[in-house]
């Protein structure tokens, strides 16, 4: 998608990421700043008493921890965020500028198996107060009733333990609290009982031209959901946020707010009703008493290591670094799911060069959907995709063309000066889940000296077959619009799985609360627990998954 365009590798990244700009360098050095990137306020927290007991800890501040910490404080426990990156202060730190904002992505090093290995780093993963939610481009869309019942559907792949009726009240809450710019009615989804709270975002270039083109093929569409504000919006315990201009760089974070990560709307509501969130606190350690239960974690932060006592364990690092601590103290392992079943969605691309002035950096970089493609009636794959037009800045753009056209030197310069002019499309599918995509800890260490994290993933026929559909059906598209030099880039985008959910611990790594079948006060909540990938961006979901987590959770208390 939009927001996983990069598809740089991950490489080694100590602790804090360096400037590369000898420019930058050298003015910082002139002023007596470290070449490091902005961190924010690096003030160490003071020591937590070692016997205090917190009634919960929440690994992680993005889209799976931020919604559940908000409800657990307003529901008054005292509880203690702990979030491996920096708090950033998006009016100071946040450039436009590509290079600049590197320091948002976790970019240490992770290793790629497989005959399609996934590209990490800016590609799908995010750092600091906010998590990945400072650098997605705020695709909001809701998962579809099929999406979550694709063994029904196809007899293959696994169903959620529940069906989408669990999720839709919170998507309508998510909506309204964040304010969800989009279409009302929805197409494909004309029933909702509330529509979206602002209009839609004006569309970009690329929009415009695959609006017109789908439109003389038939194929329906809409401007998309969008997590950023069309216009000023008050928030419910927050305030006013105030609305998108347009500059076209969400995925390397929104500098006025209007995007709606989580820094500028769950996080700001939990640590006004007495939450605590440490930064710079990267777990290491969970510690057990002999029962099996959590009684803390340990974490390293500003050169010291810290414990913190607590009665129950909220895991939400992502679908890596999830598995990578319940291996790393062997947690939650009975099941054999851990690490296993990872999924990434098909995004396969396709870019075309038109005479018309695209500036493809201007505006929300997604604006416009189609879900005809949900189910295809000529289909010979099961599940289904959608398909979102492209904004793209350059150097993003510039690295794919040397990635995936091999172009370089004097080839890829000459190719660049049509950047102006170049507008893409692209999918994002539903993906099985396979037990030859898996994680893994390797034998190499990290800058902590923790073995890093290995993934395996190989596109299976389903997701082949899913492409060339989609890439057919995209080449139409662009044909139609007028586009020259066609061409497509195949990529994988999200990563999913690795803890799933389900009714049993058997074939299952937590029940359909959220809640650890082998340890009774561990709760992940993340799209590691997603048993299949769904056909829209998993944020929103993962979102849902937060709110109805807690809630459950604050049911078994009562």
């Amino acid at each position: 998608m939009p927001d996983e365009e990069v598809l740089e590798e991950g490489v080694l990244n100590p602790v804090k990421p360096e400037i590369q700009d000898p420019l930058l360098q050298a003015i910082l050095e002139e002023n007596g700043t470290p070449a490091t990137a902005p961190t924010g306020e690096e003030q160490p927290n003071p020591l937590p008493n070692p016997t205090d007991i917190v009634d919960c800890v929440v690994i992680g501040t993005g889209a799976g921890g931020a919604p559940l910490l908000a409800r657990l404080a307003m529901a008054g426990l005292k509880v203690v965020a702990l979030e491996a990156g920096p708090r950033h202060d998006a009016r100071k730190d946040y450039a436009t500028d590509e290079k600049a904002q590197a320091f948002l992505f976790w970019n240490d090093e992770r290793l790629s198996a497989g005959q399609n290995p996934v590209a990490f780093g800016r590609n799908n993963s995010g750092t600091g107060v906010g998590g990945s939610t400072l650098h997605y481009t705020a695709y909001t869309p809701r998962a579809h009733r099929g999406d979550l019942k694709l063994h029904t559907e196809f007899g293959q792949g696994v169903d959620w333990p529940f069906g989408i009726e669990e999720l839709e009240p919170y998507y309508e809450e998510l909506e309204h609290f964040m304010g969800i710019s989009g279409p009302t009615p929805y197409p494909w989804d004309p029933s909702r009982r509330k529509g979206y709270p602002l209009a839609p975002l004006p569309l970009n270039g690329a929009a415009l031209l695959m609006q017109k083109a789908c439109a003389q093929l038939g194929i329906q569409t809409s401007p998309a959901a969008n997590a950023a504000l069309s216009a000023r919006y008050y928030q419910e315990g927050i305030g006013w946020r105030e609305a998108c201009t347009n500059r076209g760089f969400c995925q390397a974070g929104c500098n006025v707010g209007a995007k709606a990560s989580m820094d500028v709307t769950f996080l700001p509501l939990a640590e006004a009703h007495g939450a605590e969130i440490r930064a710079d606190a990267f777990v290491t350690e969970i510690e057990r008493d002999a029962q099996g239960r959590i009684t803390g974690v340990v974490y390293e932060q500003y050169g010291q290591t810290v414990r913190q006592r607590c009665k129950n364990l909220f895991l939400c690092a992502g679908a890596v670094e999830t598995p990578r601590l319940l291996l790393l103290n062997e947690l939650a392992l009975t099941s054999g799911q851990v690490g296993k079943h990872f999924m990434a969605h098909p995004g396969v691309q396709v870019w075309g060069t038109f005479p018309e002035d695209i500036r493809p950096y201007k505006g929300i970089p997604g604006g416009l959907i189609s879900e005809d493609t949900h189910r295809p009636k000529d289909a010979d794959f099961a599940g289904g995709y959608l398909l979102q037009s492209i904004g793209v800045m350059p150097v993003t753009f510039a690295s794919q063309m040397a990635r995936g056209r091999k172009l370089w030197g004097p080839a890829l310069r000459d190719y660049m000066r049509s950047y102006n002019h170049i507008a893409g499309i692209n999918i994002l599918g539903d993906c099985l889940p396979h037990a030859s995509n898996f994680l893994e800890l390797s034998d190499e260490k990290d800058a902590r000296g923790l073995p890093k994290p290995r993934l395996h993933f190989t596109a299976q026929e389903n997701e082949q077959r899913m492409n060339r559909h989609a890439e057919k059906l995209m080449r139409r598209i662009w044909e139609a619009a007028g586009a020259t030099d066609i061409w497509a880039f195949e990529r994988y985008a999200h990563v999913i799985g690795t803890a799933r959910m389900g009714k049993s611990g058997d074939d299952a790594v937590v029940n359909p609360d959220g809640r650890a079948f082998d340890v009774p006060n561990l709760y992940i909540c993340d799209n590691s627990v997603f048993p299949s990938a769904l056909s829209v961006n998993p944020a929103l979901t993962i979102m849902a998954l937060s709110l109805r987590t807690a809630d459950k959770f604050l049911a078994s208390l009562r």
